[in-house]
């Protein structure tokens, strides 16, 4: 089954020099966007106003860590070789990759954990992420790089990340804002009147 639905949606891409760079591009930037979307927000904060932006920023790469570590864990439980090594002449290889363990991606898991951190303190703009980090995790599998199983296992892992951090990380993640906050606070006030001199 999951062999069926890499090759139906890899495959797709076999031939389509157009679709093929569409996808190579989306996978070049769409993590590094993701990214530095959810690190932004917490510049969207105002100074000494709400702290919800920063607690979504903190909350995202708390749980885009978090992520990281479990993978390294059930890489270590399971192991399963990349599309291109178990089916070197039926993948459709788009990008240069290790042929280290498939199970399960990272790029996967820290998009899902980023996107569902956000989604605890901003609804609305966490479902767009997630939507977006779905789209990352497909092309994934677009690229040849992984199984669908793999985006599953991420999903599972970045949503479960995103709960931890919000449920049992908490207070730690308000601790470590109210601490950021008394660093950067200065600077972008200082940043904005400057700003402001020059308009």
């Amino acid at each position: 089954m999951d062999w069926t639905v890499f090759h139906a949606l890899n495959g797709v891409l076999r031939g389509n020099d157009g679709g093929q760079d569409a996808a190579v591009a989306f996978n070049a930037t769409a993590i590094f966007v993701l990214v530095a979307v959810a690190g932004l927000l917490w510049f969207v904060a105002r100074p000494g106003g709400s702290l919800r932006p920063k607690i979504a920023a903190v909350s995202a790469a708390a749980a885009a860590a978090l992520a990281l570590l479990a993978n390294v864990v059930l890489g270590a439980l399971w192991y399963q070789s990349r599309p291109f090594v178990g089916h070197p002449h039926q993948t459709v290889l788009l990008v240069p990759h290790a042929a280290d363990n498939s199970f399960p991606s990272d790029h996967a898991s820290v998009a899902f954990a980023i996107a569902f951190a956000v989604v605890v303190v901003y609804r609305r703009f966490g479902l767009v992420l997630v939507v977006a980090a779905a789209a990352i995790a497909i092309d994934r599998v677009f690229v040849g790089v992984h199984y669908p199983v793999d985006i599953v296992a991420s999903l599972l892992v970045g949503l479960s990340a995103a709960l931890v951090v919000a449920v049992a990380g908490r207070g730690v993640i308000l601790w470590a804002v109210e601490r950021l906050s008394r660093l950067t606070d200065p600077v972008v006030v200082a940043v904005r009147d400057a700003v402001g001199r020059r308009g």
